[in-house]
């Protein structure tokens, strides 16, 4: 009997282990509580570790032997398997290439609202010549204080937003600040207005109306509450479907890891036809939220995606500001156009 419960347990074990190593593989990655738990997968890891350790501690006792060896097995096969995985997507680094006559950078910060002063992200966002900056929970009263300083000290922008003023506080804003080299822009009306838009906290779709800019979306998709979980679902499709075009920047925080998106790319895009630009940087395993964990702990789900017309040539995920009054972590990445867009 005894036996037959350690085979039970083991097998249990074992497909626990698999689905939170590959929630995609068995399409669960969207629903609670895998996808809460698979977004800290440096945690992840980590526990998978202690639970081979303890697996190994159950050896001692001879009538468990067999059953601590086949658990520290699959738990430790089950930690490395996510070690890999995070090491693939990239495990950080320490700054940008060197500018040139046609990068651009992208900077994306959820700023909770009023936590973090308009100078400090007009100063980071000078400090990475950014060209394009977008600002989930960031109303455009703040965005057009952060546009002055920046005039200010020598980098003019364009502030642009949208709002959802049934949204509590400053979660129902998203403000974008873009170049004018980048050309003339406006938000859609559909972003304005909500027609077409994520469900609780808005994004925007600035579309340019003078040259030839790239199609730039805010992005800000609710959290993954396990009342909310079909609204995230939605968002996400709503995200995905604005990057059907070679030539969008989207960035934001999209409340989602890699690890969420299985499904959602299009002709081997991460989420319609846009990649992930820290990922292909080496800066895809840094988590950006919460600032309470160090960074490998952390969840990765701020992102900036390009579509096709965009290369990623570098990434930084800005760890010096964990004090600033944000719980997320800017990101900066560093785009060069393709040659035969």
């Amino acid at each position: 009997m005894l036996r037959v419960l350690g085979i039970i347990l083991a097998v249990l074990c074992t497909a626990a282990a698999a689905v939170l190593t590959f929630p995609g593989v068995f399409r669960v990655d969207r629903y609670f509580p895998v996808a809460q738990i698979v977004s800290f997968r440096g945690l992840v890891a980590v526990a998978f570790f202690a639970a081979a350790f303890v697996a190994l501690l159950l050896m001692i006792a001879r009538p468990l032997r067999a059953l601590g060896l086949a658990l520290a097995v699959v738990a430790g096969a089950a930690g490395v398997a996510n070690v890999v995985i995070l090491t693939s997507r990239g495990l950080g680094t320490e700054e940008l290439p060197a500018q040139t006559d046609t990068s651009i950078r992208v900077m994306t910060w959820n700023t909770a609202g009023d936590a973090t002063p308009p100078d400090a992200i007009a100063q980071m966002a000078v400090a990475m010549s950014a060209d394009v900056v977008t600002l989930p929970e960031t109303t455009i009263e703040t965005g057009e204080q952060v546009a002055i300083l920046m005039r200010d000290l020598g980098r003019p922008m364009w502030a642009h937003h949208v709002n959802n003023p049934s949204t509590v506080w400053d979660a129902g804003s998203t403000t974008i600040l873009i170049a004018p080299e980048l050309g003339d822009y406006s938000v859609i009306e559909s972003s304005r207005d909500g027609s077409s838009n994520t469900s609780t906290v808005p994004s925007a779709v600035a579309m340019p109306t003078s040259g030839e800019g790239p199609i730039i979306v805010a992005a800000h998709a609710v959290a993954p509450r396990p009342s909310a979980m079909q609204s995230w679902r939605n968002d996400l499709q709503w995200l995905a479907d604005q990057c059907a075009d070679a030539n969008v920047i989207m960035a934001g925080d999209f409340n989602a890891t890699l690890d969420h998106m299985t499904g959602l790319g299009v002709d081997g895009g991460t989420m319609g036809l846009c990649h992930d630009a820290a990922a292909e940087t080496g800066n895809g395993a840094i988590g950006t939220w919460t600032t309470a964990l160090p960074p490998l702990a952390g969840a990765p789900i701020d992102h900036v995606m390009t579509s096709p017309h965009w290369q990623a040539t570098g990434s930084l995920v800005v760890r010096s500001l964990d004090g600033s009054g944000s719980d997320h972590r800017p990101l900066v990445v560093q785009l060069e156009p393709v040659a035969d867009r």
